[in-house]
This record gives C-alpha cells, structure tokens and sequence, in this order.
C-alpha cells in the first residue's frame, strides 16, 4: 500500500457554530478577527473526514480537529488557517459525543499509530462505509452506488501481524521504540501495543534493552548517524512463526551474530534474524538489502489453506483474517468455473494469484518488483500450483503484451491506484469481468469512474472490508462486467 493521494478530506454537509448563538439560521461568517491562527473557538464535530479528523463548519469554513468524533463539542485553537478553512487542536472536550468510548492504549492521545481508538468501533464501521460511498458519488460519479455494509473485524485490537517501530534515544540515553507522536517526528516510546499481535509485545521492551547493553549506535535522522534506525517484527498468525530485523545503515555491529543466537534460543517461535541495510537518507524503511544472520530468512504462513513463505520486507496483508474475508467475497462472486483465463495485476507474492488458481484454467501474476515475483513462484512451488505462472514489470507495460486474452483482470494496486496506461490497456483487452481491490476510495473512484465511461463497464457493487480497526483506512472490492 502506497502513500496518501493527493485528494482533499471528504466531509458532508455540516452545520458548526461558535458558541453562544441563538440558532443555526443565524450562523454567520466569522469577521477575520475570529478566523485567525491562534483564535478560540467552540465547535461542533457532525463528521469525520477520510484523514480520522472530525469536521465542523464556522459559518462557510470547514475546520478539521484531530482526535474528536462526530457529536463532539469541543473547544478548539485555529491553526494553520486557510481562507476556507483549518486546521484546529483539540484543547477541551465541552460534550462528549455517544460515539466517543476510553482509548484502551494508555498513549493513545500521543501515539500516531492510531487515529481512531476513542471512537466506538460500531460508529467507526459506519463512518468508514460513508468513506466509500461519498467516494464514489462525489469523484466516482455514481449515483447511489451499491456498497455492501461493511464486513466488521472479528478483533478490532490484537489483528498486525507486523509492527515496523523507528528508534530513538531518550535523554537519558536508553532505547527506544514506538510509533511517532502525531504531527512529528518524536518517538512515543512503547513496551507493547494494543494492535499487533499479542505474541510479539514481550519481546518489544527486551530487544530495546538488547540494544542498549549492545552499545550500537541508533540512528539519528537530523544528523544521519548512527546505524540502528528501526526494529522490525513479523508474525505467522496461524503458524507463530516469527522473524526479527534490525534496519540498519550498515552492517557493521559488534557481536550481531552472537546476539541474533541469543534471540533465537530466547524466543522459541523466532525462526530468523535478518539485517536490513538502509545507507540513504530517506524516510522509506527498509533498503534494497536484506541478509539473514541466524536461522532461515523467512518464515511460514498458512493462507486459503496455502503455505507461504514470507521473508521480513515482503508485502502481505497485515490483518490475515480479514484478508481471507476478502478472498472469499470474490472467490463467492465469481462462481468460477475452472475454464477461465485470470490475470493478477499488481499480485506481489501470490496472496490472491494462489488461491484462485485452483479454480481456473490458468492464473497469470504480474508484479514490478522482481524480488516479489521469485518469492510468488517459489509459493506456487511450494503448493504444486501448476496453473499460476508469474511475470516481472510493470503492469501498464504487461498487459498489452499478453498473449492470451482473459476472461477476468484483478486490480490492487497501491493507494495511488492505476497507471492510466492500465486504464487504456483494460479498454484494448476487454476482460468480461474486473475485479478492483483498492485500500484507497478517493483512487477506486476515480478509475472505476474511467472504468465505466462510455458504458465500457458496469459497477455491480463494492463490498467494503475492515482490515485496519483503530484507524480511518478501509479495503474495498469492486465488481464490474462489460
């Protein structure tokens, strides 16, 4: 999943006043002296954006506040005030909203990890299938589309299996690890957190004090120095395989080997330790190197009933269950037959590709980065899939190369969505059917929309799915036919 698009929040229609005021006829626009950087204000939340931000209106300006729930009345300083609107800090609750529940992480005020913890899931599956439909009526075009209710979470905490945590020093000088406090880039430090896997919170504070008494240098991202820069930790959630890797900026730690030995006879689900070598200065994680220092590189997951070898910077769903809830609505939409011809776009390692290709006559993967693609065919191996096959590049420059013509195309792409020679070569081909998974609403809407012009195709329906509780994001799927 990539970075945000370039789309402004969605909000409805709202209505917020500053407070007192005899009635919402009377609403005014405020003078410029009430609409300034700094100012106080009294408002009322009546949405939440698809950033998690509540939404409130002074007169005809939107005014987003983070950590507030539809309902809220909260007092609010402006900040970063634009004509039209801005930006505000929550400073007091005045009336909390009934969709407002206690945060059951004790940071969760600090924490950027999560957007949504003081909201009643209940309300957030609402807000989130409101997400989509405002998407798809207001950059879609579509008329009162046909989005499903959206399919909850068994485990609305406890669902990641993977936790990438950047480190830091205290002014003290211990480790830390955590996610970064909201707005910046200072590290709220953790010990364990509510979202991932339980299985893999003791080994969070041990490892920090690992690195403490190791004496490595942690990265510092203002100078650019130090190596250690983030501790990451993955899970098989059916299996409890587990895999440890430091990103580094270069090999070099004293004794890493030794200490990758003592991780592995502490922890005895821990089946790798692998560095991750990350020499730029850049904000992407990890770096083009991976080397394992002790036990295997990957580990083992059981998905659809599939093994899969998932090594420590692979791309996988981070909520297993609910990625399965996602493959069987389209595994139940499709009805496959075992004569069609699949093309999986943008198939990573196979997550999708495999399984489906055990009720079709021939699956065929595409994926840009090679590294991806050996892991995908080594999966199809691993599980005698003799109907998978498996192509490196980019999509847009694939498709118009196939030499058979199929019957169905799968799109999930990154959250900046399709190419638009992606667009154009669906056009070309003609694929009966298109299946859409998309983590973003704003890009599912505008290609669906591009998808469907000139009645080229029709959108069935749109089934959201909940794969990040605590957190405004949503999956989708979408369902088109010529």
């Amino acid at each position: 999943m990539g970075g945000r698009a370039d789309v402004m929040p969605f909000y409805n229609e709202v209505t917020v006043s500053i407070t007192p005021l005899p009635s919402e006829n009377n609403i005014a626009e405020p003078t410029e002296s009430l609409w300034q950087q700094g100012q106080l204000v009294d408002v009322t939340i009546t949405d939440l954006s698809d950033s998690g931000d509540g939404v409130g209106r002074i007169g005809q300006r939107v005014v987003f506040v983070p950590d507030t729930v539809t309902g809220d009345r909260v007092q609010v300083r402006l900040l970063r005030v634009k004509p039209q609107y801005a930006h505000g800090k929550l400073l007091q609750l005045l009336e909390p909203s009934l969709h407002r529940i206690r945060p059951r992480c004790i940071v969760a005020d600090k924490c950027g990890g999560c957007q949504w913890q003081h909201v009643d899931y209940r309300y957030q599956l609402e807000a989130k299938h409101n997400q989509v439909v405002q998407a798809l009526e207001r950059i879609g075009g579509f008329n009162q589309p046909a989005v499903a209710p959206i399919l909850a979470a068994a485990n609305d905490l406890g669902y990641r299996n993977k936790a990438t945590y950047p480190l830091a020093r205290s002014q003290s000088g211990q480790v830390q690890a955590g996610y970064y406090q909201k707005g910046s880039h200072q590290i709220v430090n953790l010990n364990q957190c509510p979202i991932q896997d339980a299985r893999l919170n003791p080994m969070l504070a041990e490892v920090k004090q690992d690195l403490y008494d190791r004496g490595w240098g942690i990265y510092d991202e203002k100078l650019h120095r130090g190596k250690v820069r983030h501790l990451a930790l993955r899970i098989g959630r059916r299996t409890g395989e587990m895999l440890l890797t430091l990103v580094v900026k270069d090999q070099n730690l004293a004794g890493v080997a030794e200490q990758a030995e003592t991780w592995l006879s502490r922890y005895p689900n821990l089946v790798g330790v692998s560095l991750n070598v990350n020499p730029d200065r850049t904000n992407a994680i990890f770096g083009r190197e991976t080397v394992c220092i002790a036990g295997r590189p990957f580990l083992h997951e059981t998905f659809a009933g599939l093994t899969f070898q998932l090594r420590p910077d692979t791309f996988f769903q981070i909520n297993t269950e609910q990625a399965e809830t996602l493959l069987t609505v389209i595994t139940d939409a499709l009805q496959l037959q075992g004569t069609e011809v699949l093309v999986d776009a943008y198939c990573g390692v196979g997550t999708l590709t495999l399984p489906l290709a055990q009720h079709v006559k021939q699956a065929i993967g595409l994926e840009v980065q090679p590294e991806a693609v050996e892991q995908a065919i080594a999966n199809a191996a691993l599980n005698h899939l003799e109907t998978a096959t498996f192509l490196a590049g980019s999509v847009e420059t694939l498709l118009p190369t196939l030499d058979v013509k199929p019957d169905i195309v799968l799109l999930d792409p990154p959250r900046r969505g399709c190419d638009p020679a992606v667009i154009d070569a669906l056009a070309q081909l003609e694929p009966d059917r298109i299946v859409y998974v998309s983590c973003n609403p704003a890009t599912l809407a505008r290609d669906l929309k591009l998808l469907c012009q000139n009645d080229h195709y029709r959108l069935l329906r749109v089934q959201p799915v909940d794969f990040f509780p605590q957190t405004p994001h949503v999956e989708c799927v979408a369902f088109l036919v010529r």
